[in-house]
């Protein structure tokens, strides 16, 4: 029966959806602790009210402190404008707050923590001169982007072999068949892990792995497992012989919120030869074995060759900040064989909260747009967008680029498809063609123009970009980019065109609360 199971296609699992109630008493616990502060916080002006005029005064320096502060930091407007939003509603809890949560930066204790591991592991990574030397020559535009992430500590891999995948299902098909072939190692990060058909058809090949000799690490954020994995989920995996990591335990820093700063990476290496990611996690919905939302589309990217180094050090990195003992050794996990020759060129890209305020992917949007000459294509479940990014899309299309964005028309959480509708009306407006997905829920990450492409975990929204650690792939390959334009043209006509003068017609009603949201856009 068991080796019946293994041959079957991803197709044919019957898949399921599990709750765990111990993960929703455990979220319970902590909301009590987050609102029991906010208790104390908003019952301290009672307490306070008989010393006023005092008060008042106090108050008064306090707050020309705060806007010097907030105002001189390097976060973007959107983030500021929101604290300056809570501190005028709740003049004296909001300070408090903004002390406790507002202040992110690398002075807090996890935050150094994940900087000293990333910069330690990024020693690892060295750029070829000749490589990234013999691509400027050949490929002038795209150089000034490459030059960049090169210089950013992002080397340019070539001697790669790629595969696209359109579909989440599809990518799960290879990965399995890739899994069984390993001899020596296999590191797993996901955001998400959920007990299905997904995970007991991985976790019965990796179990196999590891009575075979193979080492396994396997990765996983806290707040992404929580929901949907029994409370003795890792303890379990111990005692079979995985080794474990789980990211940022949420009730480990209730007192500063840093369960907000959550791992989204998703990463898959094989004997350091093979690597995947994309925006699957490990739950059936991402195989369309169970219906949530409708169809679920999601991309992905499987890479054979130099590149899969990049994708490796990303992992130990991580791994490394969840380490309480001692780093692991990235020279035990270096590839086992040499790659031929190929001219699939590859940036591994990185980034997340403790490197900020530099912001590097999002730059990298930036400059996929600024070098787009004829089109600029991206995939994303959620548009919340900065100024800044809404005038780069508008100036594309200014200058003749064909700007499109595809969105869902059923959404996973109906707040977040508010605001994302609520940023159409800048883009319609100046000629950004929107699309919503009609079979379902599009949970791509991509990002294209004629020249190059980013496939990863990055969703165009500021949680990816400032507040959660991601990574993807920047690929420069004439195949590859046929094969993604052509996902995105067979997706177009599947999606349905949003006007702007039927974003204009929107309910009042829904006018008002996506005025309201988008204030607190940024700490969503």
């Amino acid at each position: 029966m068991a080796e019946e199971t293994k041959k079957k296609s991803v197709k044919q699992l019957k898949g399921r959806i599990e709750t765990n109630l111990s993960g929703f008493f455990r979220i319970c616990i902590v909301g009590l602790l987050v609102a029991l502060q906010f208790a104390i916080m908003l019952l301290l002006p009672l307490f306070l009210r008989d010393y006023t005029v005092y008060f008042y005064t106090i108050m008064e320096i306090i707050s020309f402190l705060f806007i010097l502060i907030v105002t001189n930091e390097r976060k973007s407007t959107s983030y500021k404008v929101a604290w300056f939003c809570i501190v005028l509603i709740l003049p004296i809890s909001g300070f408090i707050m903004y002390a406790l949560w507002g202040k992110t930066g690398k002075n807090n204790k996890l935050q150094k923590k994940c900087l000293d591991k990333i910069v330690a592991g990024r020693t690892y990574l060295s750029q070829d001169a000749k490589v990234l030397e013999n691509f400027c020559r050949q490929h002038p535009v795209s150089s000034r982007m490459s030059r960049y992430m090169s210089n950013e500590g992002y080397p340019l891999w070539k001697n790669n072999r790629a595969k696209y995948y359109s579909m989440g299902e599809d990518a799960f098909e290879d990965i399995f068949i890739d899994l069984e072939k390993a001899e020596k190692f296999i590191l797993i990060d996901f955001f998400i892990v959920a007990e299905g058909a997904i995970w007991d058809r991985l976790h019965e090949i990796l179990l196999k792995k590891i009575k075979e000799g193979v080492n396994v690490k396997f990765m996983y954020d806290d707040w992404g497992a929580m929901f949907r994995t029994s409370k003795d989920f890792a303890r379990d995996l111990q005692r079979e012989g995985f080794q474990v990591q789980v990211f940022n335990p949420i009730h480990k820093y209730t007192d500063k919120l840093f369960m907000n700063f959550r791992s989204h990476q998703k990463i898959i290496v094989i004997d350091g030869n093979i690597g995947y990611t994309g925006g699957f996690n490990i739950a059936d919905e991402y195989a369309n074995l169970v219906e949530r939302f409708g169809v679920w589309k999601d991309t992905g990217i499987r890479l054979e060759g130099d590149a899969v180094w990049g994708l490796t050090v990303i992992f130990l990195q991580m791994w490394n900040v969840c380490c309480d003992y001692e780093a692991v050794d990235y020279d035990h996990y270096r590839p086992s064989r040499k790659f031929p020759e190929s001219d699939t060129y590859c940036h591994v890209l990185s980034d997340g909260p403790a490197l900020n305020p530099k912001a590097f992917i999002e730059t990298m949007y930036k400059q996929m747009i600024n070098y787009a000459g004829k089109k600029l294509y991206i995939m994303t479940p959620y548009l919340v967008l900065e100024e800044y990014m809404v005038q780069s899309l508008v100036e594309a299309v200014r200058r003749g680029v064909d700007v499109r964005i595809i969105t869902p028309h059923i959404p996973d959480k109906k707040h977040v498809k508010w605001l994302t509708e609520y940023n159409y009306g800048s883009l319609l407006k100046n000629g950004v063609r929107v699309f919503e997905y009609t079979p379902g829920f599009i949970h791509a990450k991509v990002i294209a123009n004629e020249h190059s492409a980013i496939v990863g975990t990055i969703n165009m929204d500021y949680r990816s970009f400032y507040l959660h650690y991601e990574n993807g792939v920047w690929i420069y390959d004439e195949d590859m980019i046929r094969t993604i334009l052509s996902d995105f043209s067979d997706t177009f006509e599947k999606s349905r065109e949003v006007t702007f003068e039927e974003w204009e017609n929107r309910p009042l009603w829904l006018k008002i609360i996506q005025a309201f949201l988008n204030i607190f856009a940024t700490l969503i």
